[in-house]
């Protein structure tokens, strides 16, 4: 059922996305094609602030704070799996692995290699920042607009 909860984390989890999209590009080597790294995050936050944080929404200013971490760390935890499946089927079409075992493997490797990557402090500060924002505002969202 849409609510204005839902809706409020579902923005704020999609501004999260974009800004944060922003903060890795320049982590990566230049040669990387982005394609459609930000869209594909933005709408990866409005599905995760949808589901996972507007589902929790209205149970007190500290279920809210905690609310804000899980709905960033499921985004972050999505964001790198299919960030890391499109990198495998990149590598996988230029015929890199010789069973597809040996694909789904590489995924888990991928993502390590990319969490390692953007594992860096800033990214760290504003991740924390804006779940205890983004929780906040779906709270307040949601006491406000029932």
């Amino acid at each position: 059922m849409p609510t204005a909860a839902r809706a409020m984390a579902a923005v704020c989890l999609a501004i999260i996305a974009y800004f944060v999209s922003g903060m890795v590009m320049p982590l990566m080597p230049e040669s990387t094609d982005f394609g459609y790294f930000v869209p594909l995050n933005v709408v990866l936050g409005l599905c995760i602030g949808w589901i996972v944080m507007g589902s929790r929404a209205g149970r007190g200013t500290t279920a809210a704070i905690n609310n804000g971490f899980t709905g960033v760390f499921v985004l972050m935890l999505w964001g790198v799996g299919i960030q890391a499946i499109n990198e495998m089927i990149r590598l996988a079409m230029k015929h890199r692995y010789d069973s597809p075992f040996e694909a789904i493997v590489a995924v888990f490797y991928i993502g390590i290699d990319f969490v390692m990557i953007i594992a860096t402090v800033p990214i760290g500060i504003a991740l924390v920042v804006a779940s205890v924002v983004a929780g906040l505002l779906t709270e307040a969202a949601s006491r406000k607009w029932r």
